[in-house]
């Protein structure tokens, strides 16, 4: 069972798998957004891994301790508040899923700035997680 299943299920099932991506999603937007994250990834030395995730290719993965490292402390610990996660655990859930939500957000090799997340990641939701 992969620890979004695990947050989720805190939440309550399928409904709490949607409230736990729901979270992340308003994290997110919390944060400046998509665009604001994947500049503090390439700001921290990243570039290389979050421009695989924007690609058409495959995508490189991230550690728990990068995405604290280049995030910060702080935004992460606030996820984990918000998910009722201790923050190592927030890192892996972010880990885990960001490369993909980036890449399903971005299926041109481009990520436009102006999208709606929220809709798109509830819709990411409908489509891969609740097949």
């Amino acid at each position: 069972m992969s620890l979004f299943d695990q947050v989720a299920g805190m939440f309550g099932g399928q409904d709490g798998k949607a409230g736990a991506y729901q979270a992340i999603l308003s994290w997110i937007e919390e944060q400046g957004g998509i665009q604001a994250l994947l500049e503090r990834f390439q700001q921290g030395g990243l570039g290389a891994i979050v421009e695989s995730w924007i690609s058409t290719g495959g995508n490189q993965p991230v550690s728990a301790d990068q995405i604290t490292q280049a995030l910060g402390s702080p935004a992460v610990a606030d996820l984990a508040a918000k998910l009722g996660i201790e923050p190592q655990a927030a890192s892996n859930l972010i880990a885990e899923h960001l490369p993909k939500m980036v890449d399903t957000l971005s299926p041109n090799g481009a990520v436009d700035g102006q999208q709606d997340l929220m809709t798109e990641g509830l819709n990411l939701l409908k489509g891969k997680f609740f097949s």
